[in-house]
């Protein structure tokens, strides 16, 4: 069984709902974590997290969707969203983004930290953004350097879709942080020689679905079954079998949800995931 521990299903047609997460569950996909982007994206997340029982919700604000400070308001209210269900098991999609016409960095940095202590008050880890600029891949130490000031490793999470160096995953892993690879593992190298040589309890895979338009073809779209492709690229990378990859990466993002140690979070996640649930 696999996890989809990054997606913006909520993005889609409802008509398309059914369609896609019957796909996942045909690849062996038995949860998919919604990341929210803004306020009112958390809240679809949720919803759509309690009307399908393969669905877990995550609560934040996107770099890119960051409009101003996050103040005693809106801290509050992405506060309650989070207790609003215990289907919420991360805050995500939060972190820095230096891309051309991002945010006031400022603001985005102010957000970022406000979103970790967030997590670290509920006890959710945070999945994190984390986009360099060409020709600055050391911009990725912003980031890790913001989630060690502020404690970050007390939750845990995860550096979502992954695509820096061997130094970045070697910090990220040191502040108690998983590496999160999606669909860049099929094609780029340098990062396939990375995944080689992480340890595999470090690992959670992902797809960042959202819809495509700019694709031709439909059937092109990124979707949660996508992520058996990422575990069949990790396996053949590490050299151990695709059960070996789901069973591992499984239990690595239930371990990054419960050991920040939200209540009701147990129940939650092994009902969706039953037969990847660790032992007592």
């Amino acid at each position: 069984m696999l996890v989809d521990s990054h997606s913006h299903l909520n993005e889609f047609s409802k008509l398309e709902l059914d369609g896609i997460l019957i796909r996942a569950q045909l690849a062996g996909v038995g949860a998919i974590v919604l990341a929210g982007t803004t306020l009112g994206s958390s809240e679809e997340c949720i919803s759509l997290a309690k009307s399908h029982p393969m669905l877990l919700a995550g609560v934040g604000i996107h770099p890119m969707d960051v409009t101003g400070p996050i103040d005693d308001t809106i801290y509050g209210q992405l506060r309650d969203k989070a207790n609003s269900s215990p289907r919420v098991v991360a805050i995500s999609e939060t972190g820095l983004d230096f891309d051309k016409g991002a945010p006031d960095l400022s603001t985005q940095y102010q957000a970022f930290r406000e979103q970790i202590r967030l997590a670290i008050e509920l006890h959710l880890p945070v999945i994190f953004h984390s986009r360099e600029i060409p020709g600055h891949p050391d911009l990725h130490d912003e980031v890790l350097k913001v989630l060690r000031q502020e404690q970050g490793w007390r939750v845990g999470g995860a550096m979502h879709y992954f695509q820096g160096n061997a130094r970045d995953a070697g910090v990220c892993i040191e502040l108690g942080m998983c590496i999160s690879l999606a669909k860049p593992l099929l094609r780029q190298t340098q990062l396939q020689e990375i995944a080689a040589s992480l340890p595999m309890e470090s690992i959670v895979l992902e797809t960042d679905t959202y819809p495509q338009p700019f694709k031709a073809k439909r059937e092109n779209w990124t979707e949660p079954k996508d992520v058996r492709q990422v575990a069949k690229k990790l396996a053949e990378l590490k050299g151990i079998t695709l059960e070996e990859v789901e069973e591992i990466t499984t239990a690595n993002f239930l371990a990054m949800c419960l050991q920040a140690g939200a209540p009701g979070r147990p129940e939650v996640l092994g009902g969706v995931l039953p037969h990847g649930f660790p032992k007592s």
